[in-house]
């Protein structure tokens, strides 16, 4: 039986074949016959004011933005190409850790000579701060190892000066460090601590018979570890350090040190080693440090918060321990809230990207012989973009209300600030990272190329939902704490025994602030075109978020019967935003030359001739 079946497949081939027509001679491929690019704005339409979207979005500074972006775009130091007929600007990746440091250093001059970090340091109030968030956040789309090089040196070095110093203090670093004159570093986490700053091991101890300050690595595990800029390229480092002065231990404390002279030699009793090669971020030198009874003058101690006589004298006007360490903390809240605003731009440079190409590439088709379809007509693509493209909107909303709450801030502001710029720092990065494997993975192959970069339930599901869950959880954990501690556990285990409960009430906490950021945002529009999008975008948002939310089942927040709407309400608002799709990611206002060839005319990009 096997042999008949193998003998009749043989023969059924055997007759397609001798029945197939011989191919025309001089039978060449044309391009009429082959794919061809379409740019999305010919098809799409703009329902709204991209401009104005842009306004919202951006919030701030809208000139400066474009002044920096255009400043990267025409220099060749930003490695600039042309792929498909557009000149794009990115990092080239393929380049050895070396070369990437040291381009990363001759942009960073590059940007300094063309005035961009002037006042970054030396000028203060609201609009000043503004402006620095705002060109921060234009050098993060480009390139996270230049930002996290200019973190360094002006948000962490630079900022511990100004807010940890006085008046000596910013007369002699500030203006040098601004003019870079000055390379600073940040060295707190070490090889056994990273975020419990309270367990550092470094000790500093005062010699009154010198009045010197002496830096001491006790142990391999106090090393300083992972400091940006050490490895090669900072002359001095903010040290956390715990203090010891006449024998009796005063908790973290905060010195300047030098580490390297102008010439780049390392200091006696300073000892240095590189981090080595990462699997990002190699433009930023990383390194470690170790002190070995390292004398600094008693100026060097940072004393807003505390200080010490010259004849050996601890005097701080925060009595409580607890409160000083919190206030040697507080001023570093503004890496916080840079690092959830470069986390959005980060989404919305993958999402501009993965949606533009969803616009103009095409896969397989829904009747016989017809046309193949848009990636971003079929309705699980749009559910795999369209929910993460309404997230990075409420957030934008979010991030753009905490800059302006961090500018003005006051000190009876300054608690609220810190509590929500660390949820904020939490749930706007996994937002991130989750946007950007999703972009890739929308993309399909071209996502590895590292040139890509890459109607009911409205009204009751907003803002009052989300309300009502963060009440409830708050009672459920303040209940399950109190129980514990009613048998006798400790406040510190209680809390630690219900860190469940915990996660999912910041993350509820969290989640509202951005709803209600975003509801802010949309009740200040007129009535119009813009007010109407938002509308969808914000419905988008509120609906995924309690989709998403486990707890939302499990504490009956959500019947499954609701589930079941959500999931149709989320499917349905996909197909209403899907129109706004090119319009929206336009509005993030970042340059074409800023997104990856695939974003335009792949096709052209990746032409024989092209490469």
């Amino acid at each position: 039986m096997s042999e008949n079946r193998s003998l009749r497949r043989v023969h059924v081939l055997t007759s397609h074949i001798l029945r197939s027509p011989p191919p025309p001679p001089n039978v060449s491929l044309t391009r009429d016959v082959c794919l061809q690019y379409s740019p999305p704005e010919l098809n799409e339409s703009y329902g709204f004011e991209v401009k104005e979207m842009r306004k919202l979005l951006d919030g701030h500074n809208l000139e400066d933005r474009d002044w920096l972006y255009g400043l990267m775009m025409q220099s060749n130091l930003f490695s600039r190409k042309e792929r498909g007929g557009k000149i794009f600007v990115s990092p080239d990746y393929n380049q050895t850790m070396e070369q990437q440091r040291e381009i990363s250093m001759r942009r960073i001059y590059y940007l300094l000579e063309k005035g961009v970090f002037h006042g970054w340091l030396t000028e203060s109030g609201p609009e000043a701060e503004l402006k620095k968030f705002a060109l921060y956040e234009v050098c993060a789309i480009y390139d996270h190892s230049i930002n996290s090089k200019i973190g360094v040196h002006f948000l962490l070095w630079g900022n511990a000066i100004k807010l940890f110093g006085t008046k000596r203090h910013h007369e002699k670093w500030l203006k040098d460090t601004e003019e870079y004159l000055v390379k600073g570093c940040f060295a707190m986490t070490e090889l056994g601590h990273g975020s419990n700053v309270r367990g550092i091991e470094t000790v500093t101890t005062y010699d009154s018979s010198t009045e010197e300050f002496v830096i001491n690595t006790p142990c391999e595990s106090a090393q300083k570890y992972w400091i940006g800029e050490a490895a090669l390229n900072a002359t001095h480092a903010i040290v956390i350090s715990q203090l010891n002065v006449n024998g009796t231990s005063q908790g973290i404390h905060v010195f300047i040190a030098q580490i390297r002279d102008q010439d780049g030699n390392i200091c006696p009793n300073v000892r240095i080693a590189d981090c080595g090669h990462k699997i990002g971020l190699n433009g930023v030198d990383n390194g470690r440090i170790w002190f070995d009874n390292l004398r600094i003058p008693r100026e060097n101690l940072l004393n807003s918060v505390a200080d010490v006589s010259s004849d050996g004298q601890y005097v701080s006007s925060i009595k409580d321990p607890d409160q000083r360490f919190g206030a040697f903390l507080a001023p570093l809240t503004s890496g916080r809230v840079t690092i959830a605003s470069i986390a959005i731009y980060s989404a919305k440079v993958g999402l501009a990207i993965a949606i533009r190409y969803s616009l103009s590439r095409r896969a397989f088709t829904v009747a016989a012989n017809g046309p193949e379809v848009l990636l971003l007509d079929y309705p699980s693509h749009q559910r795999r973009l369209l929910p993460l493209l309404a997230k990075t909107y409420a957030m934008s909303f979010a991030i753009n209300d905490m800059k302006m709450k961090y500018v003005k801030r006051t000190p009876e502001t300054t608690k609220a600030i810190h509590v929500v710029s660390s949820g904020f720092k939490a749930v706007l990065t996994w937002h991130n990272m989750r946007t950007l494997q999703e972009c890739r993975e929308a993309v399909g192959g071209q996502g590895v190329k590292t040139e890509n970069v890459v109607g009911h339930l409205k009204g009751e599901f907003d803002t009052n939902v989300f309300s009502l869950r963060e009440r409830d959880l708050l009672e459920r954990f303040t209940s399950e704490v109190s129980q514990l501690q009613d048998r006798g556990e400790s406040k510190e285990l209680s809390f630690l025994l219900n860190h469940q409960l915990s996660e999912e009430l910041s993350k509820a906490f969290t989640e509202k602030a951005i709803m209600q950021t975003f509801l802010d945002a949309e009740a200040k529009q007129p009535a119009g075109s813009i007010k109407d999008v938002l509308g969808l975008v914000r419905s988008m948002y509120a609906l995924v978020s309690l989709e998403e939310d486990p707890s939302m089942l499990r504490y009956g927040y959500l019947s499954r019967e609701n589930v079941g709407d959500v999931r149709r309400e989320v499917s349905k608002l996909c197909g209403e935003l899907r129109p706004h799709a090119l319009a929206l990611v336009t509005s993030f206002g970042i340059p074409d030359a800023f997104l990856g060839p695939i974003a335009f005319n792949w096709v052209e990009a990746n032409a024989w001739s092209s490469v």
